[in-house]
Formats: structure tokens, sequence, C-alpha cells
């Protein structure tokens, strides 16, 4: 007995076309087979874009617009720039600097999505806090060169809220260690509060301060934002 078209097409994983095969209607075989095809490749694009978003962990976004006007942007460092992420094509990094609630980590994270949804890039956003914790607890397990791996694969690493935190002599090294691996191969957005002379309260070694700042700049924008807080104005217009 010859299998059936559903079997066939589960053999081969081509789910949509299993469960949809028989609903299709065109002029021709060939309109057919070109619909079956498309309709396919559609699943499994949105299927990719849905688990990348999943391993990114982004911060939930308002969905509010982003406000442009408090960020300085050079002639070069284009909207465009950013969110079609063509930083990434020479490996640079971005490096957000701002008070609390300009938007640096809601600019980051719109990136991103943008990144994930209209190129299918992998992008994974911490703060900086969670990700030297998950490294010292890897570092415990003896599994840190698995850690080291993922972020190897990355497109794009996000790193929030560099300054909130003084970090423990090992947690800083440990976090070298990642710039240093990042270096030349995969883009870091930062965003801090701290101007650059200041990182050494976070990291709390002027040499280790030196050579994470040397490794991020080299290929780097520096992007300012200025304004006051855009949860303080949404607070005191909801009083």
């Amino acid at each position: 007995m010859r299998p059936s078209i559903s079997e066939l097409a589960k053999r081969l994983k081509l789910s949509w076309i299993r469960e949809h095969y028989d609903e299709i209607e065109a002029s021709s075989n060939e309109d057919y087979l070109r619909i079956l095809f498309e309709k396919e490749i559609e699943q499994r694009e949105e299927r990719k874009v849905n688990l990348l978003l999943k391993q990114a962990t982004l911060p939930k976004m308002s969905g509010v617009p982003f406000n442009w006007k408090d960020v300085v942007l050079t002639p070069q460092l284009t909207q465009s720039y950013l969110l079609e992420g063509l930083f990434l094509e020479k490996q640079e990094n971005l490096i957000f600097y701002g008070g609390v609630g300009t938007g640096k980590t809601y600019l980051s994270s719109l990136i991103s999505l943008q990144l994930i949804q209209q190129r299918g890039l992998s992008v994974k956003f911490y703060t900086v806090a969670t990700l030297v914790n998950k490294l010292l607890e890897a570092h415990e397990k003896g599994t840190l060169s698995k850690v080291f791996k993922q972020l190897e694969k990355l497109d794009l690493l996000v790193l929030d809220e560099l300054g909130y935190i003084p970090l423990h002599k090992q947690g800083a090294e440990l976090l070298f260690q990642v710039i240093s691996l990042c270096y030349e191969k995969t883009s870091i957005i930062i965003t801090s509060n701290l101007t650059f002379g200041e990182w050494n309260h976070v990291f709390g070694d002027p040499i280790l301060t030196e050579a994470v700042i040397d490794r991020l700049i080299h290929h780097s924008h520096l992007v300012v934002f200025n304004g006051e807080s855009h949860r303080y104005k949404e607070s005191m217009i909801h009083q």
C-alpha cells in the first residue's frame, strides 16, 4: 500500500503541508506546489522568529514609539544604522550612556527586536548582574565553557545596567572574559549611567577597567541619552 501524502509530509518534516495540503485551491499543479512550499517556508520562518524571541529574553516593551528627540546621533550613526543592525557588519559595539529612565534599555530592546524579526539574527539580553551571576554559577559547576560557546554563537549581546551594582573581583574578571570573547567577533550593546571615568567603581581594579574599556571602544559608537527620566514623567502624568 502506497503511503499517504500526510505520511510522506510527516517523514519529510513538512508540518504545514501535512496539515493543510488538502485545503489549497490552485489553477495548476505548479501553482499548487508553489503555494504549499510558500506556506511551509512562512511557518518555518515564524517558528524560527518565535524561538529567537524566546531565547533573547528581552524585557517587556510598552509598544509606545521610541522618542529620538533626546538621543545624540552623529551623521554616520543614523536611526536606520542602528535599527537595521548595520553596526553588526563591522562587529561594532554600541555604548548607550545616560541617566536612569532616559530610554537606553528601550532602544536596545527595540534594536534587538528588529534584528530578530527582520533578519532572523540571534540576540541575547542580560542585565550585567544577571549575566555575572550566571557566569559565577557556571564557574562553580564547571560549565563555564558551555556558557562561553553559547555566547560565541550570538550576533548581538546586550548588557544592560552596567554601573548599577559594583562587581566582586571574580565576577568582574568573568565579565571581562565575555567582553574579550566577543572582541571583533560579536557586537555588544552596553547601557550605563556612568561615564568611562566612573567604570572603575564597577570593576574595582583600574587595570581591569582599562582593559575592558579598551576592548569595547576600539570599534564602537557612543550614544548619549539626554533628557529627564521617561518613567518619572509618566508617573507624574498619572498622579
